[in-house]
């Protein structure tokens, strides 16, 4: 920041929402504060080794060759080649966006990344490794450690479209990263920004200090002590989320922590030497941070110092602390100081982002941890006459007298200073009243592989145990719009928290893998599975559907309108209404418009949420809900066919409707004078269609016969010759309406195929439908070509859903799922759509999840995804395998860049020459598999979604080349993609070569 702003103007404040981290002796952000808030010192001891003049101690991250590859598409032989800083930071980037609820392809603004990371030495242990060495090219393991890669990388893998910039200013490189974020939220460059740091060094140094170095020969580190003797090396990362606070406040995030000011600066020549601090430099950032931030000093409650326990930089800095705050106030005493440091040692590039999250922690929780190791203060830091004491027990912190506000100060070799001013977050808004949403939510979740997705159902399941005053409400919101979506899929459906922490530990078994099809077929179903009162949840509920209902009533007319409602709508818990809306059921001319604005409200409830079908299929009835979404029909001409259809239909003598568990050639030889084959629904499933008294006679003759059938909830025989009398004049009703071409293919009920225009515009074609066999059967068999698909009944019941899952078509490709539930179940509807929602969504199909919640739900704090980590280290010639640090978990076989766990891969040599075809497949997947580092690949997986990419593919192009001469380029790899493909690319020259 340059300019200056007056205290509490909010246009020029960041929110902290977010922040992750890797540190020593710790699992992560939350197990970090609860150290420190302990007073633990987390750096790791050795014995003391030699003469003993090494330094016994170190702050070790655990785990730090361990990391998810799946997870960011890294195959397991790239993934080793990359170095752990990047491999962490990358980590800690996805962990902190999902914290903060971001998903950045939806994000509306660019996201930025600023981070640095520290000098790599990684590269040289790569060139040890003897399946690295000379097998992959120099510039590749460049790409691959370079710290220029650090902040591209995250975006490249996360799809940040913000700048992205590494920052490089030694030990106070995080810091100056969270200040140039600032900035650039501030001056609109982005509207979300990642900023932090990692130093990682694997394996750890072990430092011999010479006479006067900055390190702590006894391993202890103890900033402003008069027995200080220096800092102690340690690894870690951290970062944080930022956004404009306006923003933040807006979109209801939960803010840490507000950045007020910061500035950065550098030491000049105002010093005794490059590495020397300057107590002016120092000085002036730290007034100009306040100055920018416009606030008092005097008001400053902690400073989170950059305390190395140095003997030449402690007093210094106190210096210049002092220096700066007597700018604002004489006060002695009274804001305390501490320095993480004491906890885990110098973290280097990482130091300033970490105790920017100590101070952020402690500034939003009102307690300062106690700074390690001090008693008394070193001879040359003057702490009697400076405004500071330094912390040295956990302290609470009031805001009694106003926002707890601090400072973080972090120092870089060579001059470069940065100081962020911190502040306590203001309240949040009081939210609008808001009825307590305590229906069915549904609550998605996702993973790369099986594995994570069934540990991410048992974290949340513990985790709504232990927090049943999370409304779970909010849960589902932020599950629905805060999370990443990835291939592996599952979903659960509950409406309190211990009911669904059930269903979620139990919901692996439920678990699919996420299909690459977008073909969803509507389901109307016919009538029969009416009852009263099955739109009255939904009506509630959903806007979407409230307002198709709506004008389905106004268009029907006052009479019909209100009878229709009232069936729709009517209240079980009035019994007298709930019986009238049953029996008014009965008759067609009340029974047909209910069951198609019923149809045509939930199919627009459908398209709200995003799901559009790719085509439609109706029986009978269905047809006109069918074409209704088809757009061959208007609503009004829809519901003018409806009506009068159940007129008409409604006029006819009594008939009856009669499904047999028989096919169409069984059944044929048995139907009497008077009866007809209303419905082929299966291969084993018939509807039989007569006047009253002849369907009764047919049961009776069935039953005799030992074969199932059932009466159907229908008042007329449609389908049947009865139905002949009205046909002429259902034409001419037919030519008032306006029959349009389809927008999206609509299956015919008559004859099983997609129906042309010609078809659908012809009166005739529509009398046709109301009088012969409906082919429903093969009406399916169309609607299932392909192999691949999701079938949704879109009506009462299971009817359809439950003849296509019996279809001999069905394959596992396909889905089929049902809206609403049937009336003897009891269930609720909201909770069935949202069932089916869930199942859509595991599926594949996209939904505009924003509709299915309150507008002014709030994000919940859930737990992040588990990275399902494995061990990437290089194995030098040496050393055939590396030993984990001890505790740390037993490794998975080490991974080499040029194959798997090395025995996994087998030589190429001449005795395995292929002889044909399936030799040669063999072998490219196994040319696939060392360069991709799997230990199998099947014949069609794609070779850059299992994690290659270019640069990969050019070592796979040479591979092929040098070991089957073949020539193969990276385009032809791009056109044909697997091993299967790639064997029907070569020329059948290429293939006998």
């Amino acid at each position: 920041m340059s300019d200056t702003h007056p205290p509490g103007d909010d246009s020029a404040a960041v929110a902290i929402i977010s922040m992750a981290g890797r540190y020593p002796g710790t699992a992560d952000t939350d197990d970090f504060w609860d150290h420190l808030l302990a007073g633990d010192e987390l750096i790791t001891r050795f014995p003391e080794a030699g003469d003993g003049r090494a330094v016994p101690a170190y702050g070790i991250v655990p785990d730090a060759e361990w990391f998810d590859s799946a997870y960011f598409g890294y195959s397991p032989a790239e993934a080793l080649l990359i170095d752990p800083q990047q491999r962490i930071f990358l980590e800690c980037c996805a962990e902190a966006l999902e914290r903060a609820g971001c998903v950045p392809a939806t994000y509306r603004d660019p996201i930025g990344v600023y981070a640095g990371s520290g000098a790599s030495s990684y590269v040289d242990q790569l060139r040890a490794d003897p399946s690295v060495n000379g097998v992959v090219p120099d510039w590749h393991l460049q790409l691959a450690t370079g710290a220029d890669f650090l902040t591209t990388r995250v975006s490249y893998k996360l799809g940040l479209t913000g700048p992205a910039i590494t920052v490089q200013t030694a030990c106070s490189t995080s810091l100056v990263a969270v200040h140039v974020a600032v900035q650039a939220l501030l001056t609109g460059e982005c509207g979300l920004a990642l900023a932090g740091g990692v130093s990682i060094r694997t394996p750890h140094p072990v430092v011999v200090p010479p006479e006067g170095s900055i390190f702590s020969p006894d391993g202890h580190c103890r900033p402003f002590d008069a027995a200080a003797q220096g800092t102690v090396g340690a690894d870690g990362a951290g970062v944080v989320v930022l956004k404009r606070l306006s923003d933040a406040r807006a979109d209801g995030d939960h803010i840490h922590a507000v950045i007020r000011g910061s500035a950065v600066n550098n030491d000049g020549l105002d010093k005794v030497g490059f590495t020397a601090p300057s107590v002016t430099g120092q000085t002036t950032a730290i007034r100009t941070a306040y100055a920018v931030a416009g606030i008092d000093m005097g008001t400053v409650g902690y400073v989170e110092t950059h305390g190395t326990g140095t003997p030449m930089g402690d007093p210094i800095e106190i210096s210049a602390l002092t220096k700066a705050f007597r700018a604002d106030t004489d006060r002695v005493g009274y804001c305390r100081i501490g320095s993480v440091k004491s906890n885990i040692g110098h973290t280097d590039t990482a130091s300033g982002v970490i105790g920017l999250i100590k101070a952020a922690l402690a500034v939003e929780h009102g307690r300062i941890p106690a700074s390690l190791h001090f008693v008394t203060p070193g001879k040359e830091i003057d702490l009697d006459s400076s405004p500071f004491v330094v912390n040295a027990e956990l302290t609470p912190w009031h805001d009694k007298d106003g926002p707890r506000r601090a400072g973080v100060n972090s120092l870089g070799i060579g001059g470069t200073n940065a100081h962020v001013v911190l502040e306590q977050a203001p309240p949040p808004a009081p939210p609008r009243q808001r009825d307590a949403d305590t229906g069915p939510q549904l609550l998605p979740l996702s993973a790369p592989t099986r594995e994570g997705l069934a540990e991410s159902a048992v974290r949340l399941a513990d985790h709504l145990t232990k927090h049943p005053q999370t409304p779970l409400a909010d849960v589902a919101r932020t599950l629905q719009t805060g999370r990443r979506e990835h291939p592996h899929r599952l979903h659960v459906v509950g409406a309190d928290h211990t009911a669904t922490a059930g269903l979620l530990l139990t919901a692996a078994g439920r678990a699919r893998r996420r299909s690459d099809t977008t073909r969803l077929t509507f389901l109307f179903p016919g009538q029969g599975g009416q009852h009263p009162g099955m739109g009255r949840e939904l009506y509630a509920w959903s806007p979407a559907f409230r307002e198709r209902v709506d004008l389905c009533v106004d268009l029907l007319g006052p009479d019909l309108g209100a009878a229709v409602r009232a069936a729709l709508l009517a209240d079980p818990d009035r019994p007298e209404e709930f019986t009238a809306a049953r029996e008014s059921l009965v008759p067609m001319q009340v029974a047909q418009p209910v069951l198609f604005t019923l149809q045509h409200a939930l199919a627009g409830l459908w398209q709200s949420l995003g799901i559009a079908p790719t085509s439609v299929l109706g029986h009978s009835l269905g047809a006109y809900a069918a074409a209704c979404t088809a757009g061959v029909l208007s609503v009004a001409d829809a519901l003018t066919l409806v009506v009068e259809r159940g007129r008409l239909l409604g006029a006819l003598p009594a008939g009856a409707m009669l499904a047999v568990s028989l096919s169409p050639a069984e059944l044929d030889p048995l139907l009497t004078d008077g009866l007809s084959l209303a419905a082929v629904n299966g291969a084993a499933q018939c509807v039989v269609s007569g006047p009253v008294e002849a369907i009764a006679s047919f049961q009776e003759a069935l039953t005799e016969r030992d074969i199932d059938s059932r009466r159907l909830h229908i008042s007329s025989a449609a389908h049947s010759h009865l139905v002949d009398a009205v046909l002429d004049e259902f034409a001419d009703i037919l030519r008032t309406v306006e029959l349009r071409e389809p927008v999206i293919p609509w299956i015919s009920d008559t004859h099983g195929r997609a129906v042309t225009a010609d078809e659908v515009q012809d009166p005739r074609y529509w009398a046709a439908h109301l009088r012969h066999t409906v082919r429903f059967d093969d009406a399916l068999s169309t609607a299932l070509d392909g192999g691949s698909g999701v079938l949704l009944e879109v009506g009462p019941g299971h009817t359809l859903s439950t003849l296509a899952r019996r279809h001999r078509a069905l394959s596992d490709g396909h889905g089929v799922l049902s809206s609403l539930p049937h009336a003897v179940e009891g269930t609720s509807a909201r909770a069935a759509v949202l069932d089916a929602a869930g199942g859509l969504w595991s599926h594949g199909l996209p939904l505009t999840w924003d509709l299915l919640h309150q507008a002014d739900r709030r994000g919940a704090a859930l737990p992040t995804y588990p990275f399902q980590r494995r061990r990437y280290a290089p194995t030098p010639a040496e050393q055939p395998t590396r030993t984990p640090a001890a505790g740390a978990p037993q490794p998975q076989p080490t991974h080499s860049a040029a194959g798997t766990a090395h025995q996994d891969v087998a030589p190429v040599t001449e005795a395995t020459t292929p002889t044909h075809d399936g030799d040669l497949a063999e072998r490219l997947a196994k040319a696939f598999c060392e360069v991709l580092g799997l230990p199998e690949i099947d014949a069609d997986d794609n070779f850059f979604e299992a994690g290659g990419d270019s640069l990969i593919a050019v070592r796979l192009a040479s591979l092929i080349d040098r070991e089957f001469g073949v020539k193969v380029t990276v385009r032809t790899i791009l056109l044909a993609p697997s091993v299967a493909q790639l064997l029907a690319h070569l020329t059948p020259e290429e293939r006998e070569e």
